[in-house]
């Protein structure tokens, strides 16, 4: 029988996955696909615990979640063509000189 710990222990796992790739990482795309990792670590807690308290204010949150992350994505690819265009690469190193 799975129970809430075996999603919360994966949801663990999903989530220092994410952030270790957001700390070691000097590619943009991995940094963005590293930061989906962290939201769906969220939202596998979220609906773990919405199931366990039969509640469904956690599945909201999921929607919620999901939205932000479609737009982060959206703007983030937006991002990455753009230092592609402008440097030819798409390294976090070369990012830094796009500020103002």
């Amino acid at each position: 029988m799975v129970t809430v710990a075996h999603y919360v222990g994966l949801s663990f796992v999903l989530f220092t996955i994410g952030v270790v790739g957001v700390l070691i990482r000097r590619n943009l795309l991995t940094v963005l696909m590293s930061i989906e990792l962290i939201l769906n670590a969220v939202n596998i807690n979220l609906v773990a615990f919405a199931r366990q308290l039969g509640d469904l204010t956690g599945h909201v949150f999921v929607v919620f979640v999901i939205a932000v992350a479609a737009g982060e994505a959206a703007i983030g690819l937006a991002i990455v063509v753009s230092l592609y265009r402008l440097k030819s690469t798409v390294s976090l190193d070369d990012a830094s000189e796009m500020k103002g």
